[in-house]
């Protein structure tokens, strides 16, 4: 009689534990719900219709012919003589791509050899001041990225502040052309996306203990090795953090190009823009949408691939 009543039990205690897990489960799915129709409708949705859209034809005036072609991706690659419908090989479209890695990677470089002693001033300070020159760092995010960009655009024009500033102490007799040149584009990628990458290093370097620094200087260490051996080790996720956030912005980055470069030389952003609006090309269009894509993501890969290894050698 006792084993059939502790069989009993046990059934009931299984099954209530069954229940509470069930609703659990529930709750999980509940929560996760507005993130899921989010990702599906802003995320994947599109990204689909981007995909089906590189595998039609473009239409006349815009828009797609509903008939499967390849011609987007062969168009990347290639360029179709009108007469005899022979393919040759072409770069433009590679050189805009190497273009604007070169120029994202290098703006990457820039805001990392600024952010990182910025961040490091910052977190070395008192705690009570941190908040100060953190306020300083985000400021920028308060105005629009395109009014930002105009106001880079007012200071590097002929008549703008370096150059009449330049002339007027007597290092210059005439204006320097800094504006529609890479080196603009350059710079505005840079003061664009600097506070991404100050940001998580400061995440990473408040961390600090600072006496690690002082330990390594009472024992002779130089300035080289205690940033070496001490500092950018205990930044790595930050610095990790930091390039991924600069450098996929710039990658894509449209309005920088369009105001600073004018026009003159194109980079991902612009070249996809134009497919959809005067070239009329989508499938085009949504192929280089696609083709970014796999490039940030090996980017990613490689990245974070070489970072864990490096990582590991150190340990």
């Amino acid at each position: 009689m006792t084993d059939i009543s502790s069989s009993h039990t046990d059934s009931r205690l299984a099954a209530a534990r069954a229940e509470v897990e069930g609703a659990a489960r529930r709750r999980r799915w509940l929560l996760l719900a507005p993130a899921l129709i989010a990702i599906g409708l802003f995320g994947i949705f599109p990204l689909s219709i981007t995909l089906i859209y590189s595998f039609l034809s473009p239409g006349t005036y815009g828009g797609v012919t509903w008939e499967f072609s390849t011609d987007a991706y062969v168009q990347f690659l290639f360029d179709r003589d009108i007469f005899d419908d022979t393919l040759q090989f072409s770069g433009t479209y590679l050189s805009i791509y190497g273009r604007s890695i070169g120029l994202a990677f290098g703006a990457t470089v820039g805001a990392l050899l600024i952010g990182f002693p910025t961040a490091y001033f910052i977190a070395s300070k008192p705690l009570e001041q941190r908040n100060f020159w953190l306020f300083l760092i985000t400021l920028p995010f308060w105005v629009n990225l395109l009014i930002r960009t105009y106001a880079i655009l007012l200071i590097l024009r002929d008549e703008g502040f370096i150059n009449i500033a330049l002339m007027n102490i007597g290092i210059i007799d005439s204006p320097i052309g800094m504006l529609y040149t890479d080196y603009a584009v350059f710079a505005g990628l840079i003061y664009s996306y600097l506070p991404f990458m100050v940001l998580p290093l400061y995440a990473s370097l408040e961390k600090l203990d600072f006496r690690l620094v002082e330990a390594a200087y009472d024992l002779y260490a130089s300035r080289f090795q205690v940033l070496r051996h001490v500092i950018i080790p205990m930044a790595k996720p930050g610095i990790v953090a930091g390039c991924i956030l600069v450098f996929i912005p710039g990658l894509g980055a449209y309005i920088t190009p369009t105001l600073l470069g004018g026009g003159k030389e194109l980079m991902i952003g612009n070249l996809i823009e134009l497919q959809f609006s005067s070239s009329r090309n989508w499938p085009f269009g949504s192929a280089a949408a696609l083709i970014l894509m796999v490039v940030v993501m090996a980017s990613l890969i490689v990245y974070v691939r070489y970072s864990g290894k490096e990582a590991q050698g150190h340990g």
